[in-house]
């Protein structure tokens, strides 16, 4: 491994954050003479942020624990256009007040991982609709338009990839690299930002905010990116076969998150204690070396040391006893996931496929027959094998609920009310 100089070219590097970099060599001197600032952009999609964001967020909490200060730039502007980036098709177009209620629901996430204030390595969230709201279209056009040609636009992969999938590219998509690069721009200009991060899809677009810096403010901007982040058996990073991980615990709760780390893959732990863990470089190695059942003891580690970031010690410890209850002592954990039905419904009685249905336990009443044709529904830990069967309240168990599983890793509880 080559020798930097800088706190955080070596941590970025021997965590393995780093895919590619516009001018390595210069960013480690610039960061070991002083106190850089970087930025990564948000766009507000949906009213949480999910695992998949998690390199980017960690990134820069490592970038101020080197002793720099981080932006977080929130895509209030952007949002209205949509990246392109890795997408097959336009997205959905959002209207002020959804991308307000979004933005609202990710801004949480970040106080639990970077210190924000007004010190000079104090994180600070800023908006790009305070500057892209008051462009002059033909002014803005005259100004950074001849910067952009169409042919060097064509070869970046945002582009490229929907134009071979024969997929349309509207032109509000085809200026979001440009309102990117102006981005950069302008947090160079307000906050002196020397540094964009973000994803390898983001290669194109950082690029060019670091050429239109150097055109337009005769700036010396870097651009740094990180690997595209996949599960060992090549699932896209922070989604499930039940959909994403949020971040936010309103939008999937502690337990759920704990017990998608949980289940990592063996050949993943190492991986992930790297990026979302801030463990020791020695005692991943360790980790990462045990094998068989051991292995589970170091992925409990990985989701306790990933949920107690994202949701405190106190959530960590109650998902990892519930998960241990329930699984390995084959109680039910207090954690678990609960519906709550009336107890006059109860009395009458539900079905099963309904009620697997209800807790999230099957998509639809047909995934919830095969469910149980393949003999992976229960219900108080005991097998069923009747699509028919109606629940009642003379299936509550001891303790005034229901427990249904869904396999063995998957469970809910029913809770009359």
């Amino acid at each position: 491994m080559t020798d930097y100089k800088s706190e955080f070219i070596q941590r970025v590097t021997e965590r393995q954050y780093l895919h590619q970099c516009t001018d390595l060599e210069a960013l480690d001197a610039e960061a070991q003479k002083r106190p850089l600032t970087a930025y990564i952009g948000f766009d507000c999609t949906a009213p949480s942020l999910h695992a998949g964001s998690l390199v980017s967020i960690m990134l820069l909490r490592l970038f101020q624990q080197s002793g720099h200060k981080p932006i977080v730039l929130m895509g209030g502007g952007t949002t209205r256009v949509g990246d392109p980036s890795g997408k097959d098709e336009s997205r959905k177009l959002l209207d002020d007040q959804a991308i307000a209620a979004n933005m609202a629901g990710i801004k949480s996430v970040f106080e639990k991982f970077l210190t924000f204030g007004d010190g000079p390595t104090d994180a600070v969230m800023v908006n790009n609709a305070d500057w892209l709201d008051k462009l002059n279209y033909i002014e803005f056009l005259r100004d950074y338009g001849p910067h952009f040609t169409i042919n060097r636009m064509m070869t970046f992969d945002s582009v490229k990839l929907r134009l071979e999938r024969e997929q349309p590219l509207t032109f509000l998509e085809f200026n979001y690299m440009i309102l990117q690069a102006y981005d950069f721009v302008e947090l160079a200009r307000r906050h002196s930002c020397d540094l964009q991060m973000g994803g390898s899809d983001q290669w194109g677009n950082i690029i060019n905010g670091v050429e239109l810096g150097r055109r337009t403010a005769n700036k010396h901007l870097f651009g740094l990116t990180t690997p595209l982040l996949t599960t060992a058996s090549g699932a896209k990073m922070g989604k499930t076969a039940d959909g994403a991980v949020w971040l936010n615990a309103d939008q999937l709760s502690p337990y759920d998150y704990w017990q998608y780390w949980r289940n990592s893959e063996d050949a993943d732990v190492g991986k992930f204690l790297r990026l979302f863990t801030e463990l020791s470089i020695s005692e991943i190695e360790k980790l990462e070396s045990l094998e068989g059942a051991e292995i589970n003891d170091a992925k409990k580690i990985l989701a306790d040391a990933i949920t107690t970031l994202c949701h405190g010690s106190d959530a960590a410890n109650n998902a990892r006893e519930t998960a241990e209850t329930t699984f390995e002592q084959g109680g039910q954990g207090k954690d678990l996931p609960r519906i709550e039905v009336p107890t006059a419904s109860l009395n009458d009685g539900i079905g099963i496929l309904s009620l697997f249905a209800q807790a999230g336990l099957g998509s639809s009443n047909s995934e919830v027959r095969r469910l149980i044709r393949g003999g992976g529904a229960k219900i108080n830990d005991v097998a069923v094998s009747d699509e028919n069967l109606v629940l009642t309240t003379s299936d509550l168990n001891a303790d005034g609920v229901i427990k249904l599983s869904a396999g063995k890793k998957r469970h809910a509880l029913v809770q009359p009310i």
